[in-house]
């Protein structure tokens, strides 16, 4: 989605460059020597030989411009030698000469989407994940709901106006574990007064997602995974994040004010899936100690801290719900396999998607793509 290509497997050495870097970035930023900086901004004048933290952060930044500026330049040459596949950075270099920006905003644009889409869906997921086993009769409410509606056949979206108890689940699972505990900062555009505290023009301000998230006036007993609570909400995430009624808000991991995430509904669709996906196929239980026959339940507070947050690594037993549904989950992927290629990249487009093989635009010929380097 963001720059054309698969990472087949989780040790894929495109994927781990991208996050080993994205991960030291995140421990940077979420370090007690960055936060020094925005306590006393006057630290900031420093040089940075006295600043080791922005030292670091230059670094960092610097590599990641490298990673995402080589998978952009992929990207232009797939499009010249037409075997270019759906991307953000496709349709970047298709714009690129209308709108006359920089090769360098293009690639952070198509990387930031890989960035801030992949590592916060994932932890969405972990926690969900993590939630089915600490509440088992959530998971199994969740699944009757999929068999009622869907049987022995694979849920997709068409069925989500029909699967209100997995919307809840979503939109428990973004609140319980909501992947960032604080917001991204933003600036006050004018002068301003909350409670009796004024708040100058240009100050900073910081969301506190978890603090929100967690509080038993808002969401009565914070920390007990409860779809029950969001009966009746039939709010997608945007719908529910330009709300002017700040009450019918059902999470902030996605912001607040005008600049929200842009790609929530693509979250939407993809936690959608992956969830019902996921009970339709499998039993997801708790893992028994060998020694003393208890459950092994995981411990919700143990959380991985930084500028994401995650439930720590635990243990589950994932097992198919049927011999018929494990047959149905290999057959989708018989389906998928043959559109890929040895290297395991998209050969063919999957069928519903709006994309066709690139043709100039009119006007458009060799020479102007070469005006694009």
């Amino acid at each position: 989605m963001a720059f054309g290509y698969r990472t087949p497997a989780s040790d894929d050495k495109n994927l781990l460059e991208m996050f080993e870097n994205f991960d030291e970035l995140s421990r940077l930023t979420g370090s007690q020597s960055a936060a020094i900086l925005d306590l006393f901004p006057i630290a900031r004048i420093l040089p940075d030989f006295l600043v080791p933290v922005r030292q670091q952060g230059k670094k960092y930044h610097e590599r990641e411009k490298r990673l995402f500026m080589r998978h952009f330049l992929n990207a232009r040459e797939q499009l010249r030698s037409g075997t270019s596949k759906p991307s953000c950075a496709i349709d970047l270099l298709r714009a690129q000469k209308e709108y006359g920006f920089s090769d360098e905003l293009a690639c952070y644009l198509s990387g930031s989407l890989l960035q801030a889409g992949s590592e916060t869906t994932a932890i969405i997921l972990t926690g969900f994940f993590q939630a089915m086993l600490v509440f088992p009769e959530v998971a199994k409410e969740a699944q009757a709901e999929i068999d009622r509606v869907c049987g022995d056949r694979m849920p997709d979206l068409n069925d989500y106006p029909d699967l209100p108890y997995i919307r809840a689940c979503m939109k428990e699972s973004l609140r319980w574990m909501p992947a960032t505990a604080l917001g991204v900062p933003h600036a006050v555009t004018q002068d301003d007064w909350y409670m009796g505290y004024h708040i100058p023009k240009d100050a900073g301000l910081i969301l506190n997602v978890w603090a929100i998230h967690n509080d038993p006036k808002r969401h009565p007993d914070p920390r007990r995974y409860n779809p029950a609570r969001w009966a009746g909400d039939n709010q997608n995430s945007a719908q529910a994040a330009v709300n002017p009624d700040p009450t019918k808000r059902d999470h902030f991991v996605f912001g607040a004010g005008r600049r929200l995430c842009q790609g929530m509904h693509i979250a939407d669709r993809s936690i959608f899936l992956a969830m019902s996906r996921t009970l339709w196929a499998f039993d997801l239980k708790r893992p028994v100690d060998r020694e003393t026959g208890d459950d092994i339940i995981p411990d919700v507070d143990n959380i991985k801290d930084g500028l994401f947050i995650s439930p720590m690594p635990f243990t589950a037993d994932i097992t198919p719900r049927s011999k018929s549904r494990a047959a149905a989950v290999k057959q989708e992927w018989s389906k998928v396999a043959g559109l890929l290629d040895d290297e395991m990249q998209w050969r063919t487009v999957p069928e519903g998607l709006k994309w066709k093989d690139y043709e100039p635009l009119d006007g458009e010929n060799e020479d102007s793509l070469e005006s694009l380097s």
